[in-house]
């Protein structure tokens, strides 16, 4: 099925999934309704931490990039996360477009207005044969070290997802925010001055089908989502794409109107129509020109407190 397809047929409760994507405290009943999630004005998460993570340098900027600048403008703190290397992609040799890779990385951490920025350096689509205990004890120690609030990440129940890397990091990503929280796991670390600390929130996304139940508004972040992905020059489906394309049409005596006349704008408008094309058809869906999907997971709720304070009477 294709993604536009999938999306749309969701949206019009038309698609049936598996119990198993059922948020933990639904038990096997899946709640269908999407929220669409809003700009707010302000700073209503002012002291708020976000840790986006990705196995890759263009994966953020691609699925994630404008609920990132959506949160940090309402007060959100936030650093990147990498992974990978990306030892296997981008130009020359290996080693080339490792450092290709990593500079393209940080201009994208400059771009979002990220904090600083953690590379784990794994070999790129070999994360699958690293240590799960590893890799979550490494993500254990950040999320406790930066008093993490929010992930954004891929989402580990993410349908036909066949690249290891992003699997793999889903899954640590998703055990690392509940051990984090824990009181015996790893207590070397409170030795050290470090605290238990259960990220709160969690944005997933995915390449493929996934259980979406909030899409994110990004028709205001639009302009700077599609700055960031021309800033992975290494490896991303941005690059010279436009430009190329341009000048492959014009020496053949074509012309595509929405490209332009320059190669900025070219470049630009590739990414608009063709990279970032979820965005529009998503939004579509829900009524906004742009948006992203999300399986989101926020903080449960204590089901002893909420039925005491609406139960509870004086003696």
């Amino acid at each position: 099925m294709k993604r536009s397809e999938f999306l749309s047929r969701l949206a019009a409760g038309a698609i049936s999934l598996p119990a198993a994507t059922a948020l933990a405290d639904e038990g096997p009943f899946i709640k269908s309704d999407i929220s669409v999630e809003r700009r707010q004005s302000g700073k209503p998460h002012a002291g708020k931490v976000l840790a986006a993570i990705q196995p890759h340098a263009d994966d953020l900027p691609i699925y994630a990039g404008g609920l990132i600048f959506k949160l940090l403008e309402e007060g959100y703190t936030g650093y990147l996360i990498r992974t990978t290397n990306d030892d296997h992609t981008g130009p020359g040799t290996v080693g080339e477009g490792v450092l290709a890779n990593e500079r393209d990385n940080a201009a994208v951490a400059r771009a979002f207005g990220l904090a600083k920025v953690y590379n784990l350096y794994y070999r790129n689509h070999m994360l699958d044969a690293v240590s799960p205990l590893e890799l979550r004890l490494r993500l254990i120690f950040l999320f406790r070290l930066l008093k993490v609030d929010t992930v954004i990440s891929y989402d580990p129940w993410g349908h036909y997802e066949e690249n290891p890397d992003h699997y793999v990091t889903a899954s640590a990503v998703e055990a690392a925010c509940w051990m984090a929280g824990m009181g015996k796991d790893y207590p070397e670390h409170f030795d050290a001055g470090l605290k238990p600390h259960l990220v709160q929130q969690k944005y997933y996304f995915a390449r493929g089908p996934q259980y979406v139940n909030r899409v994110v508004d990004t028709t205001d972040f639009m302009d700077r989502k599609i700055s960031v992905n021309l800033v992975n020059v290494a490896q991303g489906p941005a690059g010279q794409n436009g430009a190329q394309l341009r000048r492959r049409l014009h020496e053949q005596g074509l012309r595509l109107p929405i490209l332009g006349d320059s190669d900025e704008t070219a470049n630009r408008e590739y990414v608009r129509q063709f990279v970032l094309l979820r965005d529009s058809e998503t939004g579509e869906k829900f009524g906004l020109r742009y948006a992203e999907p999300y399986h989101f997971i926020g903080p449960e709720s204590d089901t002893v407190d909420d039925y005491i304070r609406k139960n509870a009477v004086k003696l």
